[in-house]
């Protein structure tokens, strides 16, 4: 399958300043032993036959000790034979094949002799960022990341000057070849990274069809963390007699982290929660993790609305947008950036203070990598998980495996986050009178001499006017009673449309999310939704007669559980709801005064949830 195409400019890779290591690290990974895989005794960098170039990059860096998968790959990779490899991102695995492959290439030769496949266009940037570090010393090395997302020229253009790496994504790498612009007549050696990803993201058919379109003699390299079976096949098809080895490393998380969650009822508390997180923490850069593409920007405007600098990271932004987002992180022009796993992915900015998993993650090792985040190179992090009704067993999954106790959250009381709200702007003024008033108090001398105004009051006033007229101090705010949805026709005198839904058990919805998503889209309160029967395949709803044509089209394009709503009046269940009320067809305005019409106007609330924008989910 080719990937979409977006006519926006790919910047060409810069040399790194510190050799990148993986997608998880931007660093050449240190020698780590683990518990399953201790280092092989004795062997150094300098024991293995690489280069003196990239051997001068390795001792400038500082490092000697090789990690388990280095010290085993790279002399295989230098003898010429295919690789297999499994072992999880973070274990040196990026180096393990570019060092060796530094080593053999002929730098005269024009065309490409390394192709490197990885799943995504971060990752495929990142390896490449890698090859460029590992390569300083050698000043004729060319590599070119080539990925769906962004305009084919200027990766034309660099093919056209020649590159002896090219690191790309399975859909670009297909359409260059088909287009007759990649040529791997020269081809040496064909890295396949992370390869159960590439399979977990439908790919797999792409791979299989570029290694179709390679040469016969020429060695591959295929990792992976996982060994599932279509990856076997392929193994046991396209390699000859590998070379294997298994590098098992227990998922474990840094001790710099302080790791935190927080329950949350449903999902309307959780912006609450962000709210107050973000209010009583000390928080110098943020990292917010969610599910989907459509989250990033739903939750990025909520907080914005909340008067904080804040991004959305997601695969639907252009590549160079992306990294100029990354670069605002890093400069301090924003604080918070929200992302999903695959945006994210290799990202390291030194300021992140905090790795904020909004939606809980669906397994332990994306949960350690999202809050790998934070905590690095000995600095200390913390690491805060919001934890729903129904993911406590999540969380028990994360604390098994990490064998790390996650504390619960203390959230602050109320009087906790006024004084902070004191103590923060007794910060701003002490910061602000270092400097230079004179005009302002000019002005405000001016001021006061033509009315008389009483020096506090005058600037209480101009305090409220910097906050927007909004009130100081914080106030408990009261909670209603959880909604569980209904099955009963509540007696209240509304009357009621069916809706049948085309979303069901199968899918992942609840009642509650399926009103979280009504009530956030459509303006209704929650007393107005009846009736929610979740089925395998499809749903139904009760909504209140009258909805105006716009806020019904919003919700037939609202996505929930990664599906449409796709929501169609039901005719069946429209007359059984006439027949529960004991009339056989709607009344009019004169009859029946104790049934009143909950009717939408597209001035009621202009289909806006209580949180602002109305929720779309991916």
């Amino acid at each position: 399958m080719s990937e979409e195409e977006k006519p926006t400019e790919s910047p060409e890779v810069k040399p790194a300043p510190e050799p990148a290591e993986s997608a998880q690290s931007g660093e050449v990974p240190k020698a780590e032993k683990s518990a399953d895989a201790p280092e092989i005794a004795g062997i150094t960098f300098a024991d293995l036959a690489l280069s003196k170039e990239v051997q001068k990059t390795i001792t400038k860096v500082g490092y000697d000790r090789p990690s388990p998968i280095q010290a085993e790959v790279i002399p295989h990779m230098l003898a010429g034979r295919d690789i297999l490899g499994i072992a999880q991102t973070g274990t040196g695995k990026t180096a393990a094949f570019a060092l060796p492959i530094l080593t053999t290439l002929d730098y005269k030769q024009k065309n490409p002799q390394v192709l490197c496949l990885v799943p995504t266009r971060e990752l495929a940037l990142q390896v490449a960022e890698a090859f460029q570090g590992y390569a300083r010393e050698l000043n004729t090395f060319k590599v070119l990341p080539v990925y769906g997302g962004t305009s084919y020229t200027p990766q034309l253009k660099q093919l056209q000057r020649g590159a002896h790496v090219i690191v790309g994504t399975p859909g670009r790498v297909m359409d260059l070849i088909r287009k007759g612009k990649l040529i791997l007549s020269d081809l040496k050696t064909l890295v396949l990274d992370e390869a159960d990803e590439m399979l977990r993201m439908g790919f797999i058919d792409d791979v299989e069809w570029v290694l179709e379109h390679t040469p016969d003699a020429h060695q591959i390299a295929l990792f992976s963390a996982t060994m599932p079976p279509p990856i076997k096949k392929l193994t046991k098809k396209y390699l000859k007699t590998p070379a294997e080895t298994t590098i098992k490393v227990k998922t474990r998380t840094a001790e710099t982290i302080r790791q935190r969650f927080l329950p949350v009822r449903n999902n309307n508390e959780k912006i609450d929660a962000m709210t107050r997180i973000l209010e009583v923490e000390d928080v110098d850069a943020m990292l917010v993790f969610v599910r989907t593409r459509t989250a990033t920007t739903m939750l990025a405007e909520r907080l914005h609305a909340r008067g904080h600098s804040v991004e959305a990271l997601n695969g639907d932004i252009a590549q160079n947008q992306r990294e100029k987002i990354v670069e605002r992180l890093k400069k301090g022009t924003i604080d918070i950036v929200v992302a999903t796993d695959i945006a994210a992915r290799g990202l390291d900015v030194k300021r992140i203070s905090h790795v904020v998993n909004y939606d809980i993650p669906t397994d332990v090792e994306s949960y350690v990598h999202r809050i790998g985040r934070t905590g690095r190179a000995g600095r200390e992090g913390d690491a805060i998980l919001l934890v729903g009704a129904r993911e406590k067993r999540m969380l028990q999954a994360i604390e098994s495996s990490t064998r790390q106790k996650i504390t619960r959250f203390e959230f602050p009381s109320v009087d906790d986050l006024n004084e902070r709200k004191i103590q923060q702007l007794f910060n701003r003024i002490d910061l602000e009178l270092q400097r230079d008033l004179t005009d302002y108090k000019t002005v405000i001398q001016k001021y006061m001499d033509a009315k008389e105004t009483d020096p506090l009051v005058l600037a209480a006033a101009m305090a409220s006017m910097q906050a927007e007229s909004k009130p100081f101090y914080i106030k408990e705010q009261e909670r209603g009673p959880r909604f569980e949805g209904s099955n009963d026709m509540p007696d209240d005198g509304v009357l009621r449309d069916t809706f049948r839904i085309q979303v069901g058990k199968n899918h992942g919805l609840t009642k509650e999310l399926l009103v979280d998503t009504l009530t956030e889209k459509s303006g209704l309160e929650k007393e107005h939704i009846a009736r929610v029967r979740i089925y395998e395949e499809h749903s139904f709803v009760d909504l209140p007669e009258g909805m105006p044509k716009q806020v019904f089209k919003a919700l037939r394009r609202a996505w929930v559980c990664d599906r449409q709503l796709e929501m169609s009046k039901d005719p069946v269940n429209k007359k059984r709801n006439q027949d529960r009320r004991g009339g056989g067809g709607r009344r009019d305005g004169n009859s029946g005064s104790n049934r009143r019409r909950a009717r939408m106007s597209s001035g009621e609330k202009g289909g806006r949830g209580k949180g602002g924008g109305g929720r779309r989910r991916d």
